[in-house]
């Protein structure tokens, strides 16, 4: 019923900038808390940023100041601005909502823990 797809990754070189986005597509009614995951290669998936539906938001060390993490609650999406990429910034990106609330008039339904398919990002030193 409802898929996150992230987009916006690439290669940049160390020190440059990269933004991706995550769009959540179906019959959404609302997100709930969204996050940014990455996973380098050989090495477990870790938490990146978090953002609540109200906009708090939670960023894990390594990144803190140098990434941004927003969202559009109304077209569903969410960002992260990356700046100031260092090679170990390097790795696959995985968008996750912890709730989506979708339907229309007549039914209403919910997914628990969803991930996108993850968007490479390669940081060239």
């Amino acid at each position: 019923q409802v898929q996150l797809v992230e987009s916006g990754g690439g290669l940049v070189q160390a020190g440059g900038s990269l933004t991706l986005s995550c769009a959540a597509s179906g019959s959404i009614l609302n997100v709930h808390d969204m996050g940014w995951y990455r996973q380098a290669a050989g090495k477990q998936r870790e938490l990146v940023a978090t953002i609540s539906s109200g906009g708090n938001t939670n960023f894990a060390g390594s990144v803190k100041g140098r990434f941004t993490i927003s969202r559009d609650n109304a077209e569903n999406t969410m960002y992260l601005q990356m700046k100031s990429l260092k090679f170990e910034d390097s790795g696959v990106y995985y968008c996750y909502a912890d709730r989506v609330t979708y339907g229309s008039d007549w039914y209403e339904g919910t997914d628990y823990d969803l991930w996108g398919q993850g968007t490479q990002v390669t940081v060239s030193s």
